[in-house]
């Protein structure tokens, strides 16, 4: 007889073990008056970067540069995130880093917006920072994505360590990210 209850008990907490990693593994939301809305998930939504559109999937997305050809566009989240109502519609936003890489020596890094809709995420073009920079910090102020790094002289090679800082300041604009000149 104890070996049956002590069998039951065991299913059920296998059971419940399992019930809880489903529910843990279910997209979260969020409830407010009655409606039901997707959490904003930057790592999992599409960009434009250099005019193609990329798909993050966990933050990472990888394509072939040539159909067949064993090179590959490697984009990646990187970080640096600075969140804020970027675009006014009273739901909060992330800007962040991406890199990409195509198999040579290079690393290019973007800034790209997730803007937070009822839906899930828009993500937005994406504005071109530099190569094998050195990122430092990515801020929202006075209505402004500030994007900070460290990068090279004109007259630098690239083997040079990014010592000259510089900073980025973007703004949306009818949906698109857009520089802003100093």
């Amino acid at each position: 007889m104890s070996k049956k209850i002590i069998l039951v008990v065991v299913l059920i907490i296998v059971v419940i073990g399992i019930g809880y990693w489903i529910y843990q593994s279910q997209p979260k939301t969020e409830k407010s008056a009655g409606e039901e809305k997707v959490t904003l998930d930057q790592k999992n939504c599409t960009y434009a970067i250099e005019g193609k559109n990329i798909l993050l999937k966990d933050g990472y997305s990888e394509e072939e540069i040539v159909p067949g050809s064993a090179s590959k566009l490697i984009t990646r989240y990187f970080g640096n995130e600075a969140s804020g109502d970027f675009n006014e519609d009273g739901l909060s936003d992330i800007a962040f880093i991406l890199t990409q890489d195509s198999g040579g020596s290079g690393t290019f890094y973007y800034v790209a917006v997730a803007l937070e809709t009822t839906s899930g995420c828009q993500g937005t073009n994406a504005i071109f920072l530099g190569d094998r920079i050195a990122p430092q910090t990515t801020e929202f102020r006075n209505g402004e994505i500030i994007v900070n790094y460290a990068d090279r002289q004109a007259n630098e090679p690239m083997t040079v360590t990014p010592s000259v800082g510089v900073s980025k300041y973007l703004k949306i604009s009818e949906g698109e990210l857009v520089e802003i000149q100093k």
